[in-house]
């Protein structure tokens, strides 16, 4: 081989390698963007960032609070109104520590005090995603404007001083890998406890970790009460499985701001994540199955529903409006209608989101896992104040049932705030 020929070997194979290692490069890049969007679905970032009729992740989601509304912002890569000129340090601040660029502090609206869990490698990879995989957006949502004081967010360092940790997440000692995976992701990305965790004095959530037994302890949301997720002993891990991937299972289906938690992002979870999680509520515990009293007492219900002989008015409503789907068992259909004997939603302390789902019906999400849409009919229409404080009481008092009754006060208020 002559030099000219040897020139040309070598500049070939120079030019095959670089080609090799630039597409071997590419394909890397474009995994780290693909993680990076199901990192970004593990953080439910759309459902507060993108909302309808604007690009994805524009912002201009209005979350309403007890200090005022606030606007989601721009997380686009735009370099002017949204986060294009961030750097990845600035980036895990703002997820973290809720502080931006120029200093200024997040409101707690974003749930940084749980994403300060999230770990480098996630981070990275939602970066990564952010900056590549989304496309940029000049949209400017609204500005958050918040009354004096709580306009000021420099006092904000202090509520994060009081009431955020910057620990990175702590694995459960003799838990199981998998257990372990389903926390870091309750804890972190889920961040489950900024809606299932009650709220202290400072509306800060009264604990970040499964340690406290106040983590996942309930909490309240827009008038609607949060279940504990320490107490559904008596649904099972695919129960559980099924109700965050489909939006349903044999004894539920979801409702209220869970309904946007399953579109935009556990509907999108691997079996793995979901069976994680699954093993992770379960290895909390909570209360136990029905008692032998319990079973009593639906079989009492049942049975006066079927005689169907000297009824209560809530419980001819019962079965004028709502047996058809729900049966005289209270159990409905399963995966189909969801049961009312034990359901959260008709035993909570608060009969808010029971009396705002009769008023208003509800509808299942469709889900890649169950593409089906089921919807019940709201009665507001239909049926007076009082007649759905009475049906409400049945309800929360039927089968295995004890919870309050219901007034036509009660009912009033929230068919109020349906009105436009």
């Amino acid at each position: 081989m002559n030099m000219m020929n040897l020139k040309s070997f070598l500049f070939a194979n120079v030019v095959f390698m670089g080609a090799g290692f630039m597409a071997h490069a590419q394909a890397d890049d474009a995994a780290l963007i693909k993680q990076g969007e199901y990192v970004s679905r593990l953080g439910d970032c759309g459902a507060c960032h993108t909302t309808a009729g604007r690009p994805a992740f524009s912002g201009g989601l209005a979350i309403r609070s007890n200090l005022g509304t606030i606007y989601s912002t721009n997380i686009t890569p735009d370099k002017d109104h949204g986060i294009g000129g961030y750097s990845e340090q600035q980036f895990s601040d703002a997820v973290r520590k809720g502080v931006l660029p120029d200093g200024t502090r997040l409101y707690p609206a974003m749930p940084y005090p749980d994403y300060a869990k999230i770990n480098d490698k996630d981070m990275h990879a939602l970066y990564a995603y952010f900056m590549q995989g989304v496309k940029p957006s000049a949209e400017s949502p609204p500005k958050t404007e918040l009354s004096f004081p709580f306009s000021q967010r420099w006092g904000m360092r202090f509520w994060n001083w009081a009431f955020t940790s910057d620990k990175p997440f702590q694995p459960i000692g003799g838990a199981s890998a998998e257990v372990n995976r389903g926390a870091y992701l309750v804890e972190s990305l889920g961040h489950c406890g900024s809606c299932h965790t009650p709220r202290g004095l400072g509306m800060n959530e009264k604990a970040l970790d499964s340690g406290d037994a106040q983590f996942l302890a309930g909490g309240s949301l827009n008038g609607w009460e949060v279940p504990s997720l320490r107490g559904i002993a008596h649904w099972n891990e695919q129960e559980i499985v099924d109700y965050l991937g489909k939006g349903r299972n044999d004894k539920a289906a979801v409702g209220g701001e869970m309904t946007s938690v399953v579109e935009n992002s556990t509907a999108y979870m691997t079996e793995a994540d979901l069976k994680a999680i699954a093993a992770y509520v379960k290895f909390l515990g909570g209360n136990p199955p029905l008692s032998a009293e319990d079973t009593q007492s639906n079989n009492a219900t049942e049975a006066r529903l079927t005689a169907a002989k000297n009824l209560s008015v809530g419980e001819r409503l019962y079965l004028d409006n709502c047996g058809a789907c729900h049966f005289v068992t209270g159990k409905g259909a399963p995966g189909v209608f969801p049961q009312l004997s034990q359901a959260t939603i008709v035993n909570a302390q608060d009969p808010t989101g029971l009396i705002h789902t009769i008023l208003a019906g509800a509808q299942q999400p469709s889900t890649a896992r169950a593409p089906s849409t089921l919807a019940m009919p709201g009665f507001a229409a239909r049926l007076s104040d009082d007649e759905i404080a009475q049906l409400s009481t049945f309800i929360r008092q039927g089968w295995s049932n004890k919870a309050p009754p219901v007034t036509a006060d009660e009912v009033s208020e929230v068919r109020k705030s349906l009105q436009p």
